[in-house]
């Protein structure tokens, strides 16, 4: 989808501002529902996921996988995501060094990390309101597979949680090193600040 494109420093697949940002993606709400609303803390249209089944209502990119995938080789993903106090968990696929699809599934539910040979699920914890995850996808498929990252296939977030920016970078940036549209700025953010989170690294694969 993406693989012929130039990418350096900062390639964004999502953002809530704008004509249709769902454009490139497809999505699933049964039993839920996948819409814009505006937030009260940041004071802008944000992509509301909600669902009372987190495996039924999502968005994914690309919309076909079975056309290709998305060909994104920039190691880091970066979600600004709300924390909605409900389960809440996101999937990526990415292609190794062994020319091996492998997936990666980090949730708010999950206890603890299980390594399988072609899934490893994670578990992921959120501070209270707005969030930025941060995911480094060379270092989670070198400490499950001992492979390298090749490059990002497939993107499924689930509910429940709001969206501002989704994008993936070359390294992780200072605060201050990010474009202004890949802030948060708001009322809420000059108060208390963003929390960064990093989803924890596997430790030992089981």
């Amino acid at each position: 989808m993406y693989r012929e494109e130039y990418q350096s420093g900062f390639f964004s697949v999502l953002y809530s501002i704008g004509r249709n940002p769902l454009e490139s993606w497809a999505q699933k709400a049964s039993h839920g529902h996948v819409k814009r609303v505006m937030d009260e803390d940041i004071q802008s249209s944000v992509i509301e996921i909600a669902g009372t089944n987190v495996s039924t209502a999502y968005i994914h990119c690309p919309p076909d996988p079975k056309r290709g995938g998305l060909g994104i080789r920039l190691p880091y993903l970066v979600m600004i995501v709300k924390n909605m106090d409900m389960l809440f968990s996101f999937e990526v696929q990415v292609l190794d060094s062994k020319n091996t699809k492998r997936r990666f599934r980090a949730s708010t539910f999950q206890s603890s990390t299980r390594v399988k040979p072609f899934i490893c699920t994670l578990p992921m914890q959120m501070d209270e309101g707005w969030n930025q995850i941060q995911f480094n996808l060379a270092d989670f498929t070198k400490q499950a597979y001992q492979t390298d990252y090749v490059e990002t296939l497939h993107l499924q977030i689930h509910a429940n949680c709001r969206l501002r920016r989704v994008f993936f970078s070359d390294k992780l940036y200072m605060d201050e090193e990010l474009p202004a549209d890949f802030k948060l700025l708001s009322p809420m953010r000059l108060k208390q600040g963003q929390k960064k989170k990093e989803v924890e690294k596997i430790t030992k694969p089981a």
